[in-house]
C-alpha cells in the first residue's frame, strides 16, 4: 500500500479574515415594459449576490466558484457563478431561503462553507409604506467574514500577496478549517444585516431592537386584554347555568 501523502504544512498560530457581502436586491415588474418571456405569476424580478466589501474590492484570488440553490420550483434550481460578479438573477413572485456555498481555490485546502439568505421582495420597517408607493427596490443585505484558521502556507503566500488584513478575525481558538464568524456557517446563525445604504450602524440595530421590544408589550397587552375577555364570559356562562339549574329545581 502507498504511503498517503503529506499534509501541507499549515502557518501556525495564524488566522486571516476576509470580508464580505451577500444579499439581494429587488425590484416591481413594470407591465409597461414586461418581457413577453417572463412567467405571468411573476411580480419581481431580483438578483441575489455575493459581493466584495469596498476596503476588499476582490473576491476572485481565493474564491473559486460560489452556486445559489433556489427554491425547487426554478428550472435548474442549483446555480453556479465561477467568475465575478457572483450573482444570479432571475423573477418569481414569492419570498425563500436560498442556500450560498463559497467554494475555495485548491491553494486553501479548505471545505466549501455554507451560508442562507432571505430573498426579500417587499418591504418591511417604518418606511415600507413609502417605499411601496414609490415603488422603491428592495435591497437586503448582510456583512459576513470567512475566516481562515492556520491556513496552509501556499494559501497564506497567496492571501497576503494580494494584500489585506492578518491575525484577526472570529475563528474558534485551535480550529484549522474556515469558518463563518467564528462557526461553521448554519442556517441556525445569522450575521449583522445592512441597511439600504450598505454600511453597517449600530443606531438602526438599536432602533430594530425597540421596535421590536414595543411590539412585544402590545402583543402581551393584547393577549393579556383577551384573557380578562375570556374569563369574564367563563364568569358569565356559569352563572347562567348556575340560574337555569335553580329554576329546574324551583319547578
Amino acid at each position: 500500500m502507498a504511503p498517503r501523502p503529506a499534509k501541507p504544512p499549515r502557518k501556525k498560530g495564524v488566522s486571516i479574515y476576509r470580508p464580505f457581502i451577500f444579499g439581494s436586491i429587488a425590484k416591481i415588474i413594470d407591465p409597461a415594459s414586461r418581457p413577453a418571456n417572463i412567467n405571468a405569476d411573476h411580480t419581481h424580478q431580483w438578483t441575489i449576490y455575493v459581493r466584495p466589501c469596498p476596503t476588499h474590492p476582490d473576491l476572485s484570488y481565493f474564491i473559486k466558484k460560489i452556486s445559489f440553490k433556489l427554491h425547487e420550483t426554478y428550472t435548474n434550481s442549483l446555480r453556479t457563478v465561477e467568475a465575478p460578479p457572483f450573482e444570479v438573477t432571475e423573477t418569481g413572485w414569492g419570498e425563500f431561503e436560498v442556500q450560498i456555498k463559497l467554494y475555495f481555490v485548491p491553494e486553501a485546502n479548505e471545505k466549501p462553507q455554507t451560508i442562507w439568505h432571505h430573498l426579500k421582495l417587499h418591504p418591511y420597517g417604518e418606511k415600507a409604506e413609502e417605499q411601496r408607493e414609490k415603488k422603491e427596490p428592495v435591497v437586503s443585505e448582510c456583512y459576513e467574514e470567512v475566516v481562515f484558521n492556520e491556513p496552509v502556507e501556499t494559501f497564506y503566500d497567496l492571501l497576503t500577496s494580494s494584500g489585506g488584513p492578518v491575525g484577526r478575525g472570529k475563528g474558534s481558538k485551535g480550529s484549522k478549517q474556515a469558518s463563518m464568524g467564528g462557526k461553521k456557517a448554519g442556517h441556525e446563525e445569522r450575521v449583522a444585516e445592512l441597511p439600504f445604504n450598505g454600511t453597517y450602524s449600530q443606531k438602526e440595530e438599536g432602533k430594530e431592537l425597540d421596535r421590536l421590544g414595543q411590539a412585544i408589550k402590545t402583543v402581551e397587552l393584547m393577549v393579556k386584554e383577551e384573557r380578562r375577555k375570556l374569563e369574564e364570559r367563563e364568569k358569565t356562562l356559569a352563572n347562567l347555568k348556575s340560574e337555569d339549574g335553580s329554576t329546574v329545581k324551583a319547578r
